[in-house]
């Protein structure tokens, strides 16, 4: 699907004269240096993980106490993703990612406009393969370069960070990827650079995209399904602004904060007068995150903080939506949304000072989301989704780009408050997967 490109013109007009330096730079949050290739790169990630579950597959089935009480299991290739760079020269950097999907099905959709608006959807493809990313670079000096095309949006400390050598567990954290798009990435156009040398650096990128969809807020997820992407083209009407600073003062430590903001969502609709009649329904997200890798210690931690005006309004109207609709429709959809979590692990290798001990890290991770964390009007925001979650497990660094992991999660449900016991059944699991990640070709 060669959509979202739309505003590549944008950068390749232009006229950059400047003698182009090795920028320290990378494809998610701009940090790698581009030296590390002469010509071009071939590498990409996978995960494949199979999970024991205690639980039923619907928490809102009416069962008084939550999820029913059942044994299943599951088992998936969440993703395989092939990323390619290429040097048109030292000054342009092609950059690509193509994701495929394990489970999904292409689709086509069209808004039949003859027809009342009336959403029409066309099997077209087995197997869903989108464009992650696809953009141009444009170096300029350290302090200040260029990128246009399709990027990732660097909110949250996953969506920077979503290979699977970044975290621990054998899937991305819940609580960012249930309330945000992961992995989340829009058309637009980036700022980016660093200020400083050796330890005293910073980093931040600047973006315009395309902004979140109202369509796809719900009860369940927030803005987790309000990406565009349905059609051939994304609507630009009111686009998003994002900003992110990264510093990194101490060896190993790197803190990091991030905000997006779109004016107003319901210009992004994919019918303009569905909230037209509300006036603008500006959106406003950000986040604070830190990771710490050491020798013997890894640890990371993150803060994600939303914030929809007209909540209540946005409810009522996608409440309203076709039964053809491909959103959820599921409402009330809440003002506030929040999740934090961190998670912490040991090298064993390293403890014990042993170059014939396995690379061993045990790990622990907590996590608090709710995506009703404030809902207003006559709306009642639903225990349900009140979630405190711990896992733990460990993972086997077999080689340098392939992981072996297994895990236990525990989730307390509608807890009302940090570290809580849940008022409805809990949720167990035991999970195992591999996980790869290198560049395995490059000139």
């Amino acid at each position: 699907m060669m959509k979202k490109t739309i505003l590549m013109a944008i950068g390749i007009a232009f006229a950059m004269t400047a003698n182009a330096q090795n920028a320290d730079t990378t494809r998610t949050e701009s940090v790698y240096p581009y030296n590390t290739f002469d010509t071009y790169r071939i590498g990409g990630y996978g995960e494949m993980v199979a999970a024991w579950k205690d639980y039923g597959i619907n928490r809102f089935s009416g069962v008084k106490y939550g999820n029913t009480k059942k044994k299943r299991a599951t088992i998936a290739i969440p993703r395989f993703v092939v990323a390619f760079d290429y040097k048109l020269s030292q000054k342009w950097i092609l950059g690509a990612e193509v994701e495929f999907e394990s489970g999904g099905t292409g689709t086509a959709l069209e808004l039949e406009n003859t027809e009342n608006g009336e959403y029409e959807t066309e099997i077209e493809k087995g197997g869903e393969v989108a464009i992650e990313q696809f953009h141009i670079t444009r170096l300029i000096v350290p302090e200040f370069n260029v990128r246009v095309g399709h990027m990732i949006v660097p909110v949250g400390l996953t969506n920077s960070h979503h290979e699977p050598n970044l975290f621990f567990g054998t899937v991305r954290p819940e609580g960012e990827t249930t309330l945000l798009p992961s992995t989340w990435h829009e058309t637009g156009i980036e700022f980016f650079g660093t200020f400083g040398k050796g330890l005293e650096r910073f980093n931040y990128q600047a973006m315009i995209v395309a902004g979140l969809n109202a369509n796809g807020f719900d009860r369940n997820a927030w803005a987790g399904g309000a990406k565009q992407g349905f059609f051939e083209s994304d609507n630009f009407t009111s686009p998003a602004y994002v900003a992110r600073l990264d510093w990194r003062g101490v060896k190993g430590l790197r803190v990091g904060a991030s905000i997006y903001y779109c004016a107003n969502i319901g210009a992004n609709s994919d019918k303009y007068q569905t909230y037209e009649q509300y006036g603008k329904i500006p959106l406003t997200i950000w986040s604070a995150d830190a990771q710490y890798i050491g020798k013997y210690v890894t640890a990371r931690a993150n803060i994600i903080n939303g914030n929809l005006s007209k909540a209540d309004k946005v409810s009522d109207a996608n409440g309203l939506l076709s039964n053809k609709s491909p959103y959820s429709r599921l409402t009330p959809v809440a003002k506030r949304a929040v999740s934090y979590g961190g998670e912490i692990g040991l090298n064993i290798a390293a403890i014990y000072g042993s170059k014939k001990c396995p690379v061993i890290y045990p790990f622990a991770r907590y996590e608090h989301y709710n995506p009703q964390e404030k809902v207003t009007g006559n709306h009642t925001a639903d225990l349900r989704l009140q979630t405190s979650m711990w896992v733990a497990g460990v993972n086997w660094r077999a080689l340098p780009g392939l992981i072996i992991k297994a895990d236990y999660t525990t989730r307390q449900i509608g807890t009302g408050k940090v570290f809580g016991k849940g008022t409805y059944n809990s949720e167990n699991e035991f999970a195992v997967g591999v996980a790869f990640t290198d560049w395995m070709i490059k000139k």
